[in-house]
């Protein structure tokens, strides 16, 4: 098993999809929900993401393919993507792919799941996300990099349910600054994983650079 590339994997998740995050906009959204319909929610969010995301690991190159994408070009995309998330985490802001624009954020309270959508979709599981894992599923290293690819995502599943149901629990002892300091820390682990996908994809690109 390639720990190195789980490891990799798991923090990537974590900084992209941090339960730090996502735990305000939860309490926000089910705040007027009994606990039985806020477990319900919860249960929503979870299968979504966990859904997707092993869509997005056993399906994407194969999605790739269909669109005529080299995996390459994919990955500068994604890459750029992150990086553009990352970037706005370092400046204290949350980025509209996965926080949703002004429009959005006003409808939120009127969908009938919010675990699905919003919860789910796009802001746990948004696409930089969904680039992130498919464009570690696509990394080469045969058994070994699957077994840790897997290992990392699979993990990192598990980690994330925990920490939601844990709700109630962080929400109580998260402070704004807690949340703006760790939002700052994970930004720059973001930007560093996403220059390395930009600068493994230009590699693959132009492998003249490399020489």
């Amino acid at each position: 098993m390639d720990l190195t590339l789980a490891a990799k994997l798991f923090a990537a998740l974590f900084a992209i999809m941090s339960p730090l995050s996502i735990v305000p906009i939860f309490l926000a959204l089910t705040a007027d929900l009994d606990a039985a319909d806020r477990r319900s929610t919860l249960i929503a969010m979870i299968g979504t993401v966990t859904i997707g995301s092993l869509v997005c690991a056993l399906a994407g190159h194969a999605l790739l393919g269909l669109f005529g994408i080299d995996v390459a070009h994919f990955r500068l995309a994604g890459g750029l993507i992150v990086l553009m998330i990352a970037l706005s985490m370092l400046s204290g802001d949350d980025h509209s792919s996965h926080q949703g624009t002004s429009a959005e954020k006003a409808q939120f309270k009127s969908t009938s799941n919010p675990g699905v959508y919003p919860l789910g979709l796009p802001i746990a599981l948004g696409p930089g996300t969904m680039a992130t894992i498919i464009v570690y599923a696509q990394q080469p290293g045969g058994a070994p990099a699957v077994a840790g690819f897997y290992a990392g995502l699979v993990g990192y599943l598990v980690f994330f349910a925990a920490a939601m149901a844990l709700a109630p629990w962080l929400g109580s002892r998260l402070s704004p600054t807690a949340l703006s300091i760790a939002k700052r820390l994970m930004g720059i682990i973001l930007a560093a994983i996403a220059m390395e996908m930009i600068g493994g994809a230009l590699g693959a690109m132009f492998p003249g650079w490399v020489k």
